[in-house]
């Protein structure tokens, strides 16, 4: 009897750290496939802010909405009031809808803008009902393949279409950006970038470490592994495609790139936006001491006038509906 209580007191310590480990894994799975913060806005909060895009501003001629249903999706587009060269695709991020990453289309206020939710999330818990779950860029980068392809039947050439994305958005861009590239149909107009993740493991990883290390961030890999694998479950995806090198591989990009960097960010790693800005062939990388999401804010007006030369040297030489 002593024994098996001695026995028991020296793995009490080990069940301990091995069911925090599981609760820890499970509590992040269910972050990744169902972010916890995210709620879609009212409809009607959504529309007040679509009326004042629409509006304009000092510098922005804002535009006329329109929507249109692509394969399940809904796709709004704002149309400028006098013609522009092109289009962005803003692409939003982790937690987030189409009204959340809407105000972005200021800082494009020469080029038309589309939007859209990912897997029309939005709609589904406006109605009640259970949202698809998130796959951490897998089904949402064929959902911007699918858009891009609406938007040249539509007579918007491939050349003209801008893609920015932050966070989650950043890498469902540059999945998707892959994808379009292999398709060997030429290049896109650009490709604006800021704090993509790595993928869904290394995400998880670095949810479990949090804005500081602790003592135990030694169990960090092993907790985002699981967490990661059970959101692949969760989600019906392989994690292991989520990974944004792996999926790049050694394609060099035709498209033209800029990449806002946030160097002090835990959870989007400047190694690997570094690494993912060597596949292009025209680049720039700007770099910004904070976190991502953190960049326009801290770069203050330069933020705006670091795109609009990037877009404007894209668009500039290029003759309308074509290259």
């Amino acid at each position: 009897m002593k024994r098996a209580a001695l026995v028991a007191l020296v793995l009490l310590p080990f069940l301990g750290l091995g069911g925090f480990m599981v609760w820890k894994a499970r509590a992040v799975a269910h972050e990744l496939v169902d972010p916890p913060f995210y709620r879609p806005q009212p409809l009607a909060r959504v529309a007040a802010t679509y009326a004042e895009l629409a509006a304009g501003a000092p510098g922005d001629p804002g535009g006329t909405w329109s929507s249109e249903e692509v394969n399940g999706l809904q796709l709004w587009r704002l149309h400028r009031r006098a013609p522009a060269p092109g289009i962005v695709l803003l692409l939003h991020g982790f937690g987030d809808d189409r009204w959340g990453t809407s105000p972005a289309l200021r800082w494009f206020p020469g080029l038309d803008a589309a939007i859209f939710t990912y897997l029309r999330r939005d709609d589904a818990l406006r109605a009640g009902r259970q949202a698809p779950p998130v796959t951490f860029g897998i089904r949402e980068s064929e959902n911007v393949v699918r858009v891009v392809h609406h938007l040249e039947a539509t007579g918007v050439p491939r050349n003209r279409i801008l893609l920015m994305g932050r966070s989650l958005g950043a890498s469902v861009g540059m999945l998707a950006l892959a994808d379009l590239e292999r398709e060997g149909r030429g290049p896109l107009a650009g490709f604006i970038w800021e704090g993509a993740p790595a993928s869904s493991r290394d995400f998880a990883e670095r949810l479990v470490r949090g804005p500081r290390d602790r003592w135990w961030h030694f169990l960090a890999p092993a907790i985002g592994a699981m967490a990661s694998a059970w959101a692949g479950r969760l989600g019906d995806y392989d994690p292991r495609d989520t990974e944004l090198q792996r999926r790049v591989g050694s394609l060099r990009f035709e498209t033209p790139g800029l990449c806002f960097l946030a160097s002090q960010d835990r959870l989007a790693p400047p190694p690997v936006q570094r690494a993912l800005a060597a596949h292009f062939g025209t680049i720039r990388i700007v770099e910004v001491p904070t976190w991502h999401l953190h960049c326009a804010e801290v770069l203050g007006p330069a933020y705006a006038a670091d795109i609009t030369t990037a877009v404007h040297g894209w668009y500039s030489g290029q003759k309308r509906g074509g290259r």
